[in-house]
């Protein structure tokens, strides 16, 4: 899991960073088939040219929430990564594993504009 974006990992084209904040609503009997689910969505967030920063499981507190972040070079690149995603299998399969588990309630995007260094 990375901390955050590479020294290379930098707005092209003078476009701001974005990161994705993702807060979800889980079943709590079912947190080993959203840990499964994330571990796709990681795998293919990096394959679209994103850095995915993870997906953070209740361990203490509420039991059914959990949260994701990821980043991409700009708003654009990561539109390119929404529209390439809805018509990939592996993508399409990983969305479906979690309506067949129903592991997932419900979850909220919000976009974050990252401060480094």
């Amino acid at each position: 899991m990375t901390a955050a974006p590479s020294p290379d990992f930098r707005p092209k084209e003078n476009l701001a960073v974005i990161t994705v904040h993702l807060r979800y609503e889980i079943d709590p009997e079912k947190v080993a088939e959203f840990q499964e689910y994330g571990q796709r969505w990681i795998r293919l967030v990096g394959r679209f040219g994103g850095v995915h920063h993870g997906y953070f499981l209740p361990s203490e507190g509420d039991s059914d929430e959990a949260f994701a972040l990821f980043t991409f070079p700009s708003f654009r690149e990561y539109e390119e990564y929404r529209t390439a995603a809805a018509v990939d299998p592996e993508c399409i399969a990983a969305i479906r594993y979690a309506t067949e588990t129903k592991c997932i309630r419900r979850y909220e995007r919000r976009f974050l504009s990252p401060v480094f260094e």
